[in-house]
């Protein structure tokens, strides 16, 4: 039986999604964030040495990182679904996919996310001005740019086809919602990307999202 080691408000909400399209029977084993550090618990250590989420077991297997579990899971049960032909084009173009929303749209998301909790930490009133100058800046030179340059390039490629790959639905569309719904929450994502804003309601309306939310418990990034 495959063990889902979920993390609330995380990545691990698109695997859950995954196996819900592909009609695989799971677990789910749930843990919390905790509010003031918003960290995984130690416990999740206990399943893998990194204690990040999402996490699946499949018997003997513990597997970490979600372009990898992805890549397993579709392999490994989806029997020709959600992933085009082995040595097409378009399986390159597949492969892209799953690394870039990890390696490349991720990065500049989660810099964004620490700047921004550094500007609400209390701190003496004396060194607040300095930190919400440094922090600023660095946002509105560096940060927010790549976003922007990220989220231009998206919506350039949905003006091409309606998925990331062709016009077909994969499980790298299931990997790209997280940095999407991400920006979507908390990185500048607005009505002047009307594409990836489409992209947000299509995946949201698949009955096998609304599944997974039932399952998974409240994730923040729906909204």
């Amino acid at each position: 039986m495959i063990i889902v080691h979920h993390l609330n408000n995380s990545r691990s909400q698109r695997i859950l999604w995954l196996l819900e399209e592909l009609g695989l029977e799971y677990d789910i084993k749930y843990y919390e964030r905790d509010p003031q550090t918003m960290l995984a618990p130690a416990s999740l250590r206990q399943v893998h040495p990194l204690g990040k989420s999402p996490v699946i077991t499949d018997g003997a297997l513990t597997l970490a990182e979600s372009g990898a579990i992805i890549e397993y899971l579709v392999e490994q049960y989806g029997n020709g679904r959600l992933a085009p032909p082995t040595g097409t084009p378009e399986r390159l173009c597949y492969t892209y996919w799953l690394h870039y929303a990890e390696g490349s749209a991720m990065p500049p998301l989660l810099l964004k996310l620490v700047f921004d909790r550094i500007e609400q930490q209390p701190m003496p009133f004396f060194i607040k001005p300095i930190a919400k100058l440094i922090t600023g800046r660095t946002k509105d030179s560096f940060i927010m740019p790549q976003i922007t340059q990220h989220l231009s390039y998206l919506e350039a490629e949905l003006a091409q086809s309606p998925w990331f790959v062709s016009n077909d639905f994969t499980a790298a569309d299931i990997q790209m919602s997280f940095p999407i719904e991400a920006a979507m929450a908390r990185g500048g994502l607005e009505a002047n990307y009307p594409r990836l804003l489409d992209f947000c309601d299509r995946i949201h309306a698949r009955p096998a999202y609304q599944q997974a939310l039932e399952r998974g418990g409240p994730y923040q990034f729906a909204n």
